[in-house]
Parts: C-alpha cells; structure tokens; sequence
C-alpha cells in the first residue's frame, strides 16, 4: 500500500485517491501469523472521477497501481495507510499519518477558468484508531478512525492551507460465502475542515470573480458525507481490487460556493497489481 491521497482534493490527483483507497482495501485482518516484512509490487489502475468534489466534469485516468506492505514495529503500511505507531492497545491505537496531493491546473477545470492552479499538498498529523467490535470469524472488526490533519502546499512556500478533520466508521466484513477469498470494506464518515481549507479550494477572490462565479468567501465547517464500499483479493503473485463511493455534498459550509456545480456523485476504478518481491525476514502479524 502507499502513501494515501486524500478524496477530497480536486482534479487529477483525485484520481491518486482512488488508487489509494483501492491500496487501503488490500488487507483485511486475520488470525496471527508469519509473514514477511515487506511486500512489493506494481501494477495499473483505471478509475474514474469528478474533477473535483462539487465538480460537474468528469475524468478518466489509467495510473501506476503502487502495491507496498511494511509490518514493522514501529512503522507500518498496511489497510490503514502508512504511518507510525505512537500507542496500541487491544482497542487503541495512537498513529502518526500523512497524506500527499498532486498539483491541479485550472485550465482543466472550467469552473476554476482563470484562477490560479492548486498546488501540490500534503497532510499529517495524529490519527486515534478505536476498536468498537471484533467478530469471532478472522477479518471482521468496526473502527472508528479519527484522523486529523494539518495541510500544506508544496511549493516554494510551504503554505498552510488549514486543518481536516475526518472521523469515519471502517468495517472490515471479510470473506463471505458467495466471495471466498475477497476481502470486503466498508467506510462512512463525515468530513470537516477550517475555513483556511475551504477558502483554499472553494473560495472566489474579488480579482477571479466574474458575472457567473461571483466572488465568495468560505466558511469552515462541516464538508459532507463520504461513503465508500471496497472489495480486493490477493493471489500469490498479483493483487486485484475494486472501490465504488458516494459524496454528498447537502449542507456543507461551501455547499453555496460557484465553484460547486453538483452536491453528490459516485467515484470508482479497479486495479490489478504484481507482487514483484518480498522481505526474506518474516514476522508474526494479525492482519
């Protein structure tokens, strides 16, 4: 699994999202056992989006698929992304996540004609991982994940763009009956950021606004719904995954913003990836 990009950023690098969510999907957890250390691969991904959350136009893409598994002590990438674990309990984990953007050029996105690029980003901050159940069959748990996230961009001025908040419930259902060996995820949670974020992707300067996107200034807030349904299958020597997710964008802070032209819509892509080495050292692990 890599490095995960945020869904909520706009235009191409959403479609970085999209392979991340196919990554976080790759791993559901099972009794303990030996496993290496680290697992890599690569592979394609097709996914399919809006330019960005609140856009009307959609993108296609066809993009690297990153497969990566590290099983440290300390550092992990596993279904919940990479990060560094601070604190873990039977039901608490204490982690240190990032999140990383591509750069969106405005000239792609007609609703941001004439307005100034968005930059590359990236986030990190604390994460708290609470264990609400554990089922009896391995690979069945609810989470409720509580990451939140300082923003910046990534130019020459390493800009703070705000905070997110993204509290959302993760119930890894495992294999069922009629789909042995598929692992099956699913995610819902609300998003929330400051205004300094909301300004950054859904305000109107005075200077860019013009007779259809007046100019306006965004509030912080509460940012949508976020549903997410994801399945993924590993073989000895490859990785196939699929994602499908809803937004719904009613009653967010910016929901009134001219550069929201729609309040849901559906994102999805599938991804196949090779895995092409492995850690000869090996570890116990619950995944």
């Amino acid at each position: 699994m890599h490095f995960i990009a945020h869904t909520r950023f706009p235009s191409k690098l959403v479609a970085v999202a999209g392979l991340a969510v196919l990554s976080t999907l790759s791993v559901t957890a099972q009794a303990a056992e030996e496993k290496p250390l680290w697992e890599a691969g690569l592979g394609l991904a097709t996914v399919s989006f809006p330019a960005y959350r609140g856009s009307d136009q959609r993108s296609q893409f066809l993009l690297p698929s990153p497969y990566f598994v590290y099983r440290g002590e300390f550092l992990k990438a596993d279904r919940e992304g990479m990060r560094a674990e601070l604190f873990e309990s039977d039901r608490l984990e204490l982690t240190v996540s990032g999140a990383l953007s591509p750069p969106a050029s405005s000239d792609d996105i007609l609703a941001r004609a004439g307005m100034p690029d968005l930059d590359a980003n990236i986030e990190f901050g604390p994460q708290v991982n609470v264990k609400l159940w554990q089922g009896e069959q391995p690979g069945r748990q609810l989470k409720l994940l509580l990451p939140l996230r300082a923003a910046f961009t990534l130019n020459k001025r390493f800009q703070s763009i705000g905070w997110v908040l993204h509290p959302k419930l993760n119930l890894d259902v495992g294999s069922l009956p009629a789909l042995p060996g598929w692992n099956i995820g699913l995610q819902a949670g609300a998003l929330f950021g400051d205004r300094r974020q909301h300004q950054y992707f859904y305000g109107v300067d005075n200077a860019y606004a013009t007779a259809g996107r007046p100019a306006y200034e965004a509030r912080g807030g509460f940012a949508g719904m976020q549903y997410l349904v994801g399945v993924s299958k590993r073989y000895e020597k490859h990785w196939v995954g699929a994602f499908l997710r809803y937004d719904n964008l009613s009653g967010a802070s910016f929901a009134d913003s001219p550069l929201v032209r729609t309040r849901n819509y559906v994102a999805a892509g599938v991804a196949i990836s090779w895995i092409l080495g492995e850690s000869s050292t090996r570890v116990m692990t619950d995944e």
